[in-house]
């Protein structure tokens, strides 16, 4: 460890420094002995990489403490050295020694070099699958917390009412339960326990983004998400509120965007009446990073700094990112227009963090573990196990898929997407990330002829193959479209060599991400295919050749063309590191696809907004030029395998209000290969005191089956599954009838009627 000069003489050694104490007793010593300007230095968090070799420096940024700091980007052992010695020298030359919470963000891996990276979120959430969700986020919590990190802004709850959106990739889809169930998965995994407690080796979890944030106005990042409280309640909080019932998070994030003319950060109705008051939540409370100033610079809400920090810490924000605005809380306390009392609870949510997690009596970590952690064969194996499961299969035309390898001498692997990876937003920096053309020559070796042509260019790089810097990046580069034309003339002449073609096509993280300003751009006016990629793909069904379609995009896109004229079509997302052997091991029948869609793809804008959920009142008619119905449902999925339904069957038919009942369905295996089934259960109260969507996901279950094994999968419906806010904003369940559906997705079910008398 390099020595860092220190300021400050020798410290008295206070009872908060006992480890033997209760840490309750250490808070309240700690917190007695602190200035108020030392504790407003831990509601702060800061964003940017230090110098950590100028101490002068250091001190004069950390000289009343720190309450936490990220480092973006330093690769393993860069983030490991900077962060033991700048928690050394906090240690040391701070007036209490307060040690600082290291923070990651960990959508889909560790957002640092040196990591695992699995699929995108969206990807992800395909695969229905909570058991390996579970295990996914156990592995990103391992690989933060061995670099030192305490705490994971990390997962995303936001439910995509509007695929325009850039950060829709970032989401679990379009379905509030679905997306309730897999964080909690994802929260057990990286917090270690179910009952709140961080388990070693483990990090906290922050909500994100409550709430709204996935219904923006015209699909721009930001923009107001002006809906009823109806919707709010059982579109968008149901997944914040099935979390923190079930599994305790530490810590939430608000939203940037308002909800009728109130942003998120100044909301006192959403943060203390809702969250503390109604739901019990008594974690900590966090500013989006640069949330707050927009109070002032952006929503004009706010007349100074100061009325921002103040309305923002009035609304129950605890934390602030970055933290210069809550620098002025001193100021508002010496004019008791807050009171230091409520600044001491706030200040006592982040040093418990610290004291749990071991911070004051083992603050530093070591290079040798983290690099071994790093590279655990196991996480790679996750990584490919993620990536197959969250592969859709769209069409497979004539059962083309999965591919003979002895039938065919020569395959063209083509598009912009072929030879290039695409991580998405929030990106790691994985130690190899395998092409789709890379995993094909990989599976198939010397025994078929894997030939290549980009076709087009969607997006020049800047910075090459360097993922997070694509995402980062200020400015979208297009090339010229005669330059694309000419590129599809090379890839025809290469294409008609093949016996089999390969085309992939979509996006890059240049134009599919989070947009933050007027020149970072990632949101969308259409879901078309762009760049020429259209022309490409007409160009490669000319051919005559059959040809097979990977998508990789972070958003659904409309692929009205290409759905009707490939021969198969695989929706892959973004894959990480494993993308190309996934993308192989589907293609050549090693592995059955098993993803199921979380969001629906609609045919065109223009039938937008679209998801499965809908009220009856809704896409009750067609367009004048299209019809209302989508391109592919919720839900949907196609598999190798052939698996029968039988008819569903209830225990009982009727029940008195507050009994519970069971619906049972068995699922037999009856195609010719061992795979995945994802069965769905949809409920529909057939007439209700205020309208209710068609149906509603309540329940699923992935089965594995051998060929021709059975199971019988079975749903409990109770109180939880039946409920839904009446004209009074209380939830209740109403004598009925209900339909209850189970099946392969939200379009393929059978059904049976139960009553509630």
């Amino acid at each position: 460890m390099a020595f860092l000069f220190c300021f400050c003489t020798k410290k008295e050694e206070f009872s908060y420094k006992n480890p033997d104490l209760p840490v309750q007793e250490r808070i309240d010593d700690l917190i007695s002995k602190m200035t108020l300007e030392e504790k407003v230095a831990q509601l702060q968090i800061e964003d940017f990489i230090y110098d950590y070799t100028d101490t002068v420096k250091l001190y004069e940024q950390l000289k009343n403490g720190l309450g936490m700091l990220s480092s973006y980007q330093l690769n393993l052992e860069q983030t490991v050295k900077s962060r033991n010695l700048i928690q050394k020298f906090i240690i040391d030359n701070t007036r209490l020694g307060i040690p600082v919470i290291f923070l990651d963000e960990g959508l889909h891996g560790l957002m640092k070099p040196n990591s695992t990276s699995f699929p995108q979120a969206i990807g992800l959430a395909c695969s229905w699958d909570t058991d390996l969700y579970e295990r996914v986020f156990t592995v990103v919590a391992h690989e933060m917390r061995s670099r030192g990190a305490q705490i994971a802004l990390s997962p995303v709850l936001d439910v995509c009412r509007d695929p325009r959106w850039g950060r829709v990739e970032e989401t679990y889809g379009e379905d509030p339960f679905l997306n309730g169930i897999l964080a909690i998965a994802a929260i057990k995994g990286f917090q270690g326990s179910a009952d709140g407690s961080i388990a070693p080796g483990h990090v906290a979890a922050t909500l994100k983004h409550f709430v709204g944030h996935g219904e923006p106005e015209n699909g721009l990042n930001i923009s107001p998400c002006n809906i009823s409280e109806r919707v709010l309640r059982e579109m968008h909080m149901l997944p914040f509120k099935m979390t923190i019932d079930s599994v305790k998070p530490f810590a939430l994030m608000a939203s940037y965007n308002e909800v009728d003319g109130m942003p998120s950060h100044k909301n006192k109705w959403l943060l203390r009446k809702i969250l503390r008051e109604e739901w019990g939540f008594d974690g900590m409370l966090i500013s989006d990073k640069g949330g707050i100033e927009m109070l002032y610079d952006r929503h004009k809400v706010a007349n100074t700094p100061e009325d921002a920090a103040l309305q923002a810490f009035e609304a129950g924000i605890e934390v602030a990112l970055p933290g210069k605005y809550y620098n002025y809380l001193p100021q508002l306390v010496s004019e008791k227009k807050i009171e230091e009392k409520d600044v001491d609870k706030a200040v006592a949510k982040i040093l418990q963090l610290k004291f749990e997690s071991g911070l004051f009596d083992n603050r530093y970590s070591d290079p040798e573990e983290a690099i071994a952690i790093s590279h655990l064969e196991s996480s790679k194996k996750l990584a490919l196990e993620a990536a197959e499961k969250s592969i859709v299969l769209l069409e497979n035309k004539n059962q083309i898929l999965p591919l003979d390898i002895d039938k065919y001498e020569t395959i063209a692997v083509v598009g912009p997407c072929a030879n290039d990876v695409s991580l998405g937003g929030y990106p790691g920096g994985p130690y190899y990330k395998t092409s789709i053309l890379k995993g094909i020559q990989n599976f198939v070796g010397d025994r078929i002829n894997i030939i290549h042509s980009k076709g087009t260019t969607i997006t020049k790089d800047s910075e090459k193959d360097i993922n997070y810097k694509r995402w980062q990046a200020d400015s979208i580069k297009f090339v010229p479209r005669e330059e694309n034309l000419q590129s599809i003339k090379e890839a025809v002449k290469v294409a008609r060599q093949a016996d089999i073609i390969i085309l992939c096509v979509g996006e890059t993280e240049y134009i599919c991400r989070e947009a933050w300003s007027k020149t970072h751009l990632g949101d969308a006016a259409t879901l078309d295919l762009i760049c020429e990629q259209n022309e490409l793909a007409e160009a490669m069904f000319n051919t005559g050749k059959p040809v097979i379609v990977c998508l990789s995009n972070g958003r659904p896109l409309s692929v009205n063309m290409i759905a009707g004229r490939a021969d198969a079509l695989l929706e892959c997302w973004y894959m990480g590191q494993e993308t190309g052997r996934a993308v192989a091991e589907i293609l050549f029948g090693k592995v059955s696809p098993s993803g199921k869609l979380t969001i629906t793809i609609p045919r065109s804008v223009g039938q937008l907004p679209i998801y499965y959920n809908h009220k009856p009142s809704a896409r009750f008619v067609d367009y004048v030029t299209m019809g209302s119905k989508p391109l592919y449902p919720f839900g949907y999925g196609l598999s190798y395998s052939n698996f029968k339904y039988s008819k569903p069957l209830l225990d009982i038919l009727s029940v008195k209000n507050g009994a519970k009942a069971r619906v049972s369905i068995d699922v037999r295996n009856e195609g010719r290969m061992p795979a995945d089934e994802i069965v769905q259960l949809y409920i529909r109260d057939k007439v209700s005191s205020v309208s209710r969507p068609i149906k509603e996901l309540k329940g699923f279950k992935r089965i594995t089956l051998d060929v021709g094994e059975s199971e019988t999968v079975s749903f409990e419906i109770d109180h939880s599954v039946l409920s839904f806010h009446n004209e009074n904003m209380d939830r209740v369940v109403e004598p009925g009838e209900f339909e209850i559906m189970i099946g392969r997705s939200s379009a393929d079910y059978q059904s049976v009627i139960f009553a509630i008398e």
